[in-house]
Formats: structure tokens, C-alpha cells, sequence
């Protein structure tokens, strides 16, 4: 019962926050000066603002094993390089942290799945 606690509750959050990236396609001047001293080019904070809501939206239905690995790994990826962005450009603490408490959150999400939301092994055809 704790590991089901812990999945559902680490993977909603994980979500949650992976929707608010919907905000990355409203031309924000906030969103859009944030990905500019970041030196990434413009049309990052586009793919980011459909791909991290698809993953949120993959994470949180049934099924599809495939494509749950994929949004995991995405997810990792990018708040690894948020947390890079943040911390190299001098943003405080309380701006570099969050990635970091997220990429728990999603380690977390992860490795207490249920066995219905992980792809199945196959053996090796040696």
C-alpha cells in the first residue's frame, strides 16, 4: 500500500508540474527572457511546451509501457538540464533546487511502479 502511496502521489505531482509547461507556448516575456538568458534558442521553449504535457499525460494513463519509458527519461533529461541552466547562470538556490526535487520525485515515480506500468523483458535472442 505505501509503494501504491508513494507512486501515485510522485507521479501526480510529476505531472502537475510537467502541465504547467503549457505556459512555455503563451510567449510569457518571463518564460521567453528565461530561455534567452539561458542561451537556448526559441523554438526549444515550443517543443518543450508540447512534449512535457505529453509526458505528463502519458505518465498518468494506463498502458502504453514504451512510451512511459520515453517520458521518463525526457523528464530526467530536461530537469537535468534545467538544473545545469539555473545553476550556471548564478539563479539562487530556491531556483536551481526545484529541478533537483522534481528529478526525486520522478526517481521516485519510477522505480515504485507497478508491475501493469513497466515494460515487460524479453529474453535475449543469444
Amino acid at each position: 500500500m505505501a509503494r501504491k502511496i508513494a507512486y501515485w502521489t510522485s507521479t501526480v505531482i510529476v505531472a502537475v508540474m510537467l502541465l504547467f509547461a503549457l505556459s512555455y507556448l503563451t510567449g510569457n516575456p518571463q518564460v521567453v527572457s528565461g530561455f534567452a538568458k539561458a542561451g537556448y534558442p526559441p523554438h526549444l521553449r515550443i517543443v518543450l511546451g508540447i512534449a512535457k504535457p505529453a509526458a505528463a499525460i502519458v505518465l498518468l494513463l494506463p498502458g502504453l509501457a514504451l512510451l512511459k519509458e520515453w517520458a521518463y527519461a525526457g523528464s530526467a533529461f530536461t530537469w537535468v538540464m534545467a538544473f545545469i541552466a539555473h545553476y550556471s547562470g548564478g539563479d539562487g538556490v530556491q531556483v536551481w533546487a526545484m529541478p533537483l526535487v522534481l528529478l526525486a520525485l520522478l526517481i521516485v515515480s519510477y522505480f515504485s511502479r507497478p508491475s501493469n506500468r513497466r515494460m515487460a523483458l524479453s529474453p535475449s535472442r543469444a
